[in-house]
């Protein structure tokens, strides 16, 4: 392999790709006087040594910073993954907020109260409305057209009635898990135990 070694004792090795690039070792500053104090043989303490020592060194060097570049390259990539994660998170709250405050101003003649479900209907004037009777409570003699149930959530959001399964027993977990929590003593890591029986 062709080494160089020039006058600051930083030692240069090819690297090994088409292109030619090097890798650039700084070895330690050689002193003649260390201290003040004149060394028996400077030759012992300052020579170089082994030609095959230098392109280890270099080699190694070398593969650290591959290593690191690999290293940063991986983390900047779980990093963009995770703003495409957030960003479609953000998208989602958006998207559900409209929704939430579409329902919200369709027109309703009783107090809506969380934890019931209501039912959504559209007028022939596009006028949509709530009701709290279901189509199965008007049977054949339904006025207009249905458009959906909804849960109305103590958050004041809203779930669609095929989504409200689901969404309860979410914050039925959520609410194990925080009476859980506040009856434990204190400690450094999350508890999730009992969550699943």
């Amino acid at each position: 392999m062709n080494m160089e070694t020039d006058k600051d004792n930083n030692v240069s090795a090819p690297k090994k790709s088409t292109t030619p690039t090097t890798t650039t070792v700084a070895l330690v500053e050689s002193n003649t006087n260390p201290s003040g104090l004149q060394l028996v043989s400077s030759y012992q303490t300052n020579r170089v040594g082994d030609p095959m020592d230098l392109v280890a060194l270099a080699q190694q060097v070398q593969k650290a910073d591959e290593f690191i570049r690999a290293n940063a390259s991986n983390r900047l990539t779980v990093i963009a993954e995770q703003i495409r994660y957030l960003q479609e998170q953000a998208r989602k709250v958006l998207e559900d907020a409209k929704k939430d405050a579409e329902l919200h101003h369709a027109a309703c003649n009783v107090v809506k109260k969380p934890g019931n479900m209501y039912y959504l209907y559209m007028r022939e004037s596009g006028q949509r409305y709530f009701s709290i009777l279901s189509p199965k409570d008007w049977g054949s003699s339904c006025p207009h057209k249905f458009l959906g149930a909804y849960k109305l959530q103590f958050d004041m959001s809203w779930t669609p009635s095929e989504e409200v399964e689901k969404r309860d027993s979410e914050i039925s977990i959520l609410d194990k898990l925080l009476s859980q929590q506040t009856a434990l003593p204190p400690c450094n890591e999350p508890n999730f135990q009992g969550l699943t029986q």
